[in-house]
């Protein structure tokens, strides 16, 4: 019996031993029946504290053979259950700590293909204009091209490389969202400055392509954010309505505060959102079908992103007379606290 190995039991039945030992000596020493009937109610005792110990320590050992596989093994096996009240509780924890387990293995196996499936779409973003530099560069090694195409080949490549800069830019930018290592201020941001900052990136491209912006807004309002990161948000969302907006177009930009969130809705007159891409709109590296070429499908993710940590929300959706909004809600107490 290896439930003997064990120390604890072998003291025990020695104890019980010594303890029958003493009471049958009691009972002869008052009468031939009683010493006998002691003999047998102690023997009895003791089988059947033997067989329930043998029972416990048999089930101890399935547990642990039981854990060794959750230990040395892939795969996550059910603990078997026991009627004992000490084993059911051990079994419980054991049993929850290895859902824990399998749960943690399971997140860690989607991260990987996560990190996988976005190390594809980063190299492949960052190839399209890589690929496209070197067909320029081969051409302006051309000792004949004309000053004019040139010029324009050169042009081409700056775009190229902007368009690079930007990707790396924001794919860091991301990075440090993912990380929580993004520091972001919690002071108080004026939404007249920060439609300043964002739109002034945009105001050449708008005036080239004469698209019009209204910005409607009445008071001083305000939030408690970062001022930085919320104007990078709100470039990359004007950025895309601007680039769905046709020759001539307006963008406009309304704001309004109540006591529970600061609100700015952003609308265009384009073609809007297609139906199919508006559950998909905010994921990384999504394309919808009137994206352009040079779309890479982060900078609505990003924007998001920037929102969300900062306690706020962003929706999209169509506007009923036409044309794309966005709806961005920076609450109160959320952000200030």
């Amino acid at each position: 019996m290896k439930f003997l190995r064990n120390p604890e039991v072998r003291r025990m039945l020695l104890l019980e031993l010594l303890f029958s030992a003493l009471m049958i000596f009691i009972g002869f020493r008052s009468g031939r029946e009683t010493g006998y009937l002691l003999m047998l109610v102690s023997s009895l005792l003791i089988a059947a504290n033997l067989f329930f110990t043998f029972r416990r320590y048999r089930n101890i050992a399935r547990l642990t053979e039981e854990m060794e596989d959750v230990l040395h093994k892939e795969r996550f096996s059910p603990i078997s259950a026991y009627e004992e009240g000490e084993l059911s509780i051990l079994r419980t924890q054991i049993h929850k700590m290895n859902k824990k387990m399998e749960e943690q293995q399971g997140a860690l196996l989607n991260e990987k293909i996560y990190l996988s499936e976005s190390l594809a779409d980063i190299s492949h973003q960052i190839r399209t204009p890589l690929t496209a530099l070197n067909l320029t560069c081969d051409l302006l090694l051309e000792e004949r091209l004309e000053t004019g195409r040139r010029k324009s080949l050169v042009k081409e490549q700056m775009k190229l490389l902007d368009q690079i800069d930007w990707l790396i830019s924001a794919l860091l930018k991301m990075a440090k969202l993912d990380a929580n290592t993004a520091k972001m201020m919690r002071e108080k941001v004026h939404v007249r400055t920060l439609l300043q900052r964002a739109v002034e990136p945009l105001a050449i491209a708008m005036d080239v392509k004469d698209q019009a912006l209204v910005i409607r807004q009445e008071g001083e309002e305000s939030y408690f954010g970062d001022l930085n990161w919320s104007a990078e948000a709100l470039l990359n969302i004007l950025k895309n309505c601007m680039e769905h907006t046709p020759v001539g177009g307006t963008l406009t930009i309304s704001v309004s505060e109540n006591v529970l969130f600061t609100e700015i809705v952003i609308e265009d007159n384009g073609p809007g959102i297609h139906k199919e891409d508006l559950p998909h709109l905010f994921e990384r590296f999504y394309k919808g079908k009137s994206s352009g070429q040079t779309s890479v499908g982060i900078g609505l993710a990003l924007s998001r992103m920037i929102i969300t940590q900062q306690g706020g929300t962003l929706k999209a959706e169509n506007r009923p007379s036409g044309g794309a909004g966005f709806t961005i809600r920076f609450y109160k107490g959320r952000a200030e606290s």
